[in-house]
């Protein structure tokens, strides 16, 4: 059996053990599915309306959506409707949630399939392997989430930009506007890719064509709504920051604990200060993404190569993202899986290390969610330590990253070629 088929066979085992372990876990993995994915698509079919059970009661009434990111404000940008929409053309298979799991792994396999070619390279078969070992960790989580169809379309795209920028870049700027994180890897992009006039022109074409489309229908002023929703929100238990506040609520500092948003259908944490961490929370992550992208910038500038200079690169943006992010989801973990997958294509022997040390994260993070997620909410001891460890092992990720990213070869003599200063070849006779 060749190295590819025995692939693909881990590929389905992995996908389909991963969606029924959905059925089984406890604190419903699959709850965004269908607590707001459903409805929000749904209602895109009756009128903005979609029927929803009361919890109390029982009874089912029509409540009103919208058309989410068109009439309303949305948390998203737009086109994270498509992949909501398109898991209605599956959900005869048994339910809108087996539809969503359809979707996901139709596009995880589109982008499995570049990544591993005829399976001939060791490089990509790292790659592979790496990905399906860190979906078999994270669990259901990375299945039945937004982020599945951000990381396969960010996959194929990141392989894909040093031979098609075009189309490299027009699936990172698509996977953009699902969720923002992959503005990382756009970024990263543009300082490492010589041709990144390539990278910003795609990415305006794609931007261009979405406020055009959305504007069309009517939600002009919904579009980059998403952007406030994201810097007025609370700090989410799971995130590294909150961990000090959990341990303040653990030893019964006052005023510290948890509460419920019922609008994000999240937990956040409270306690003396929380407020001014808020508000410096996202100013500190901007900064945080500017001196890393200023250390891409320095080193393309000495001459690193694109090949060099890209996993470092957007592996440190998007650990930014997680590290100093208030939010902090289970799933954003998964967001790491590109830049990791793409270093592992390109020097196994450099990256191997850092991913293992991915795979215990995505670990950790499936034992916290869903696993022991009600443990934390009321403190247990053991739980809040799991999830603490985690959060110190992303920390500890990101520093080695910098790390790998500070020595990140330079070719003097590209730096002097680009800036014109390498001398003519002597002229000789013949």
């Amino acid at each position: 059996m060749s190295k590819r088929s025995v692939l693909w066979i881990a590929f389905v085992v992995v996908h389909l053990g991963v969606a029924i372990l959905g059925f089984t876990y406890p604190n419903q993995p699959m709850g965004d599915v269908y607590n707001v994915y459903e409805p929000w698509s749904g209602a895109f079919f009756h009128d903005g309306l979609f029927p929803v059970r009361d919890a109390y009661s029982g009874i089912v009434h029509d409540s009103y959506f919208g058309y989410v990111g068109i009439d309303t404000g949305w948390v998203y940008p737009q086109l994270a409707i498509l992949p909501m929409l398109a898991s209605w053309l599956f959900a005869w298979a048994g339910g809108y949630t087996i539809g969503w799991a359809v979707v996901v792994t139709l596009l995880d396999a589109a982008a499995f399939a570049v990544l591993i070619g005829r399976g001939r390279s060791n490089g990509r078969n790292a790659g592979a392997w790496f990905w399906l070992a860190f979906i078999a960790l994270l669990g259901p989580v990375y299945v039945y989430r937004l982020e599945a169809v951000t990381v396969a379309l960010s996959v194929a795209g990141i392989l894909w930009l040093a031979r098609r920028p075009w189309l490299g870049s027009a699936l990172l700027a698509v996977a953009t506007w699902i969720k923002v994180w992959p503005a990382a890897l756009v970024g990263a992009a543009l300082i490492a890719l010589h041709r990144r006039w390539v990278v910003a022109a795609s990415a305006a074409i794609v931007t261009v064509l979405v406020v055009v489309l959305v504007a069309a229908a009517g939600g002009g002023q919904y579009v980059f709504g998403f952007v406030g929703d994201q810097t007025t929100r609370s700090l989410q238990i799971e995130s590294p920051v909150s961990s000090i506040y959990l341990w303040m609520y653990y030893v019964g500092v006052p005023t510290s604990g948890i509460g419920w948003d019922p609008n994000l259908l999240t937990f956040y944490v409270t306690g003396p200060g929380v407020d001014p961490v808020i508000s410096v929370m996202t100013p500190l992550l901007g900064v945080g993404v500017l001196a890393v992208a200023g250390v891409g910038a320095w080193k393309k500038y000495r001459g690193a190569t694109f090949g060099g200079l890209l996993p470092s690169l957007s592996l440190g943006l998007v650990l930014a993202f997680i590290v100093l992010n208030k939010v902090g989801s289970p799933q954003y973990i998964a967001w790491i899986v590109p830049p990791l997958v793409y270093g592992l294509v390109l020097d196994r022997g450099r990256w191997w290390k850092p991913a293992t040390l991915a795979l215990l994260i995505a670990l950790a993070t499936q034992i916290v969610y869903p696993l022991v997620y009600f443990n934390i909410l009321i403190v247990d001891l053991g739980p809040l330590l799991v999830l603490t460890i985690r959060n110190i092992l992303l920390v500890v990720l990101f520093v080695w990253t910098i790390v790998l990213l500070v020595r990140v070869p330079v070719h003097p003599q590209i730096a002097a070629r680009r800036d014109h200063r390498v001398p003519p070849a002597p002229v000789t006779a013949d």
